[in-house]
C-alpha cells in the first residue's frame, strides 16, 4: 500500500541556520548563558517565562518561542496562559504584576523614539519592588539579546544551539 503526501500538507522544512555562534564563539555564549542565569535568578519562574514568550513573539524568533513556551507549559502553566500572550490585554488569564511585566517587556522591546514610556514603568514599579523590577528589566534585555541572536542565525526550532 502506497501513502501520498497532500503537498498542502507537507511540513515546510527549517530555514537554513547561518552561523552557529555557540561553536563559533564559545565564551560569548557562555557569557550569553551566565547573563540569562543572572537575571533569572530570584524571579518568578511564571514571569520569567512570559517576558521570554512575549518578547520572542515580538521580535519573530520561532526557536525562542518554540523553546519558552515548551518551558513554561512543562513547569505548569495553562495552556490557556501560553497561547493568550499575545493578546494579554484582552484576557482575564493574567494577574496585575504579569501585565505589568508584559507590558515593560514589550516597551523594552520596542523602544520607541521616547524610551520606556514613564507609566509603563511607573505601573512596574508599583507592583515590583526595586530588586524584582530590575530582575524583570534585566530578563526583557536578555531574552531581546537572544533573540536577535536567534533571528540573525536564523535558528529555527529544528535546530538545537546558537
Amino acid at each position: 500500500m502506497t501513502t501520498t503526501v497532500n503537498p498542502a500538507e507537507a511540513l515546510v522544512p527549517a530555514p537554513t541556520q547561518r552561523i552557529a555562534l555557540a561553536k563559533l564563539m564559545p565564551d560569548f555564549y557562555k557569557a550569553m548563558v551566565a547573563l540569562d542565569r543572572a537575571a533569572s535568578d530570584g524571579l518568578d519562574p511564571d514571569i520569567r517565562e512570559l517576558i521570554k514568550i512575549r518578547a520572542s513573539q515580538l521580535n519573530g524568533c520561532a526557536y525562542c518561542l518554540d523553546m519558552h513556551t515548551r518551558d513554561a507549559r512543562s513547569q505548569g502553566m495553562s495552556e490557556q496562559k501560553v497561547f493568550g500572550v499575545q493578546v494579554w490585554r484582552e484576557t482575564p488569564f493574567f494577574t496585575a504584576r504579569e501585565r505589568a511585566a508584559l507590558a515593560l517587556t514589550e516597551a523594552v522591546t520596542h523602544l520607541g523614539e521616547h524610551g520606556v514610556p514613564d507609566e509603563v514603568y511607573d505601573e512596574a514599579a508599583k507592583v515590583f519592588d526595586e530588586q524584582e523590577l530590575s530582575r524583570v528589566m534585566g530578563m526583557a534585555i536578555v531574552i531581546n539579546a537572544w533573540n536577535r541572536i536567534g533571528v540573525a542565525s536564523r535558528l529555527s526550532p529544528a535546530h538545537r544551539h546558537a
